[in-house]
């Protein structure tokens, strides 16, 4: 049964037509002896047997039953024994078209009902943005494969279906997140603007506090001009796409090794970087790759208590950089940290604006790949980039 299952839908038409007609076959040479041993027995009721029994003695020809006539046979007899001939003359014909009947619809039942059924469903389902559901059918013939293709439509719907509600909350987020960080530098100057024009006219405030307060304005303008310079990489990364080229592994290390010791003596605090993996080559973009690893860099030595570390290990598949620290961990969830804007302290609105980890996964995703952050509360916190890339043979 389960070959018959699987069968294409040509081969299943063929089948079920080639059963239904020896069945027919059968069922005709059934019904033309039937209806002869039938008519027989009627037609012998009106024979005369004598002469029947006498034509049987003589061997040279065969004797048959002779066909009444009309007048001789009752009613009941003549219409029974009309029946049997009609049969006899039209029942392949009768017999083949109910054949035909049975076994489309049989092919129906069993190759087409179940799959059209289930896409109707599926189509109604969809046309009401309902798409957290699943198309049952297995059969591998074309109805099954029509209804995997589609069951991987609808897949790829319910996946862009959470991107664009992704986009649409970071949207969110984004705006809320660009008044608030436009609006404190802002108040700031107000406020030391409102001091200086009260204050300063009368006398009241001493040189080094006016210079106090300018050298405070001039930090939130830098700020503001800092904000501007992210909003615009913001404005990128929706156009970036990823720009393939041959990268050493070896020589990407050496290079971080640069900047890890700039971070290192402004923060006084030790980072070690390793290369795990036997594929030291791949074909990646680069510029994301760096950027990606500066951020996280960046977020572990302001956390960090004492040390960081870096792994940059490549798979047949991949290209992963781990990024741990010592200090107390993500205390967010994963989703929230990578969100636009995002500040585990308050106080981080005047150091920096929370674009780092958010750009991160941006590249990441856009590469292929992902961010992926491990809830390590008290124990430090570690963050793995996952670029695809090709290897090189």
């Amino acid at each position: 049964m389960e070959k018959i299952r699987n069968l294409s839908l040509k081969k299943a038409i063929v089948f079920y037509v080639t059963v239904s007609f020896v069945v027919t076959f059968f069922l005709s040479v059934f019904t033309v002896n039937i209806t002869a041993e039938i008519q027989n027995n009627i037609w012998w009721k009106y024979t005369d047997q004598e002469e029947y029994f006498k034509g049987l003695r003589n061997e040279s020809y065969e004797t048959l039953i002779a066909r009444p006539s009309r007048e001789e046979m009752s009613e009941m007899d003549w219409h029974i024994s009309e029946t049997c001939d009609f049969l006899q003359t039209y029942g392949i014909l009768l017999w083949s078209i109910a054949g035909s009947i049975v076994a489309v619809g049989i092919f129906y039942k069993n190759k087409l009902k179940k799959p059209i059924e289930e896409l109707k469903e599926a189509s109604k389902l969809i046309a009401k943005d309902e798409l957290e559901f699943h198309i049952t059918y297995e059969n591998q013939d074309e109805m099954g494969m029509l209804c995997q293709e589609f069951e991987k439509m609808r897949s790829q719907l319910e996946e862009n279906n959470k991107v664009l509600w992704r986009m649409i909350e970071d949207e969110k987020a984004l705006r809320a997140a660009i008044a608030h960080d436009i609006r404190s530098p802002l108040a700031v100057l107000k406020g030391y603007q409102e001091m200086l024009l009260e204050f300063l006219p009368t006398g009241e405030m001493e040189k080094e506090e006016t210079e106090e307060i300018l050298l405070e304005g001039m930090k939130q303008i830098e700020r503001l001009n800092r904000f501007i310079e992210t909003m615009r990489k913001m404005t990128r990364l929706e156009e970036r796409e990823p720009i393939y080229q041959k990268v050493e592994l070896e020589s990407l290390g050496k290079n971080l090794e640069k900047e890890i010791k700039i971070l290192e003596k402004e923060t006084e605090k030790q980072c070690k970087i390793m290369i795990k993996g036997e594929i030291k080559t791949a074909f990646v973009d680069e510029e994301m790759v760096r950027e990606v690893i500066q951020n996280l860099l960046s977020n572990a030595f302001r956390y960090a208590k004492t040390k960081v570390e870096v792994i940059i290990s490549a798979e047949p598949s991949k290209l992963v950089i781990t990024v741990e620290d010592d200090g107390i961990g993500f205390q967010e969830d994963a989703n929230k940290v990578t969100q636009a804007f995002y500040h585990s302290n308050p106080k981080d609105d005047l150091k920096h604006f929370g674009m780092g980890m958010y750009i991160s996964r941006v590249f990441c995703e856009r590469h292929g790949g992902g961010l992926y952050i491990e809830q390590n509360r008290g124990e430090g916190a570690k963050v793995k980039a996952v670029f695809k890339f090709l290897t090189l043979s």
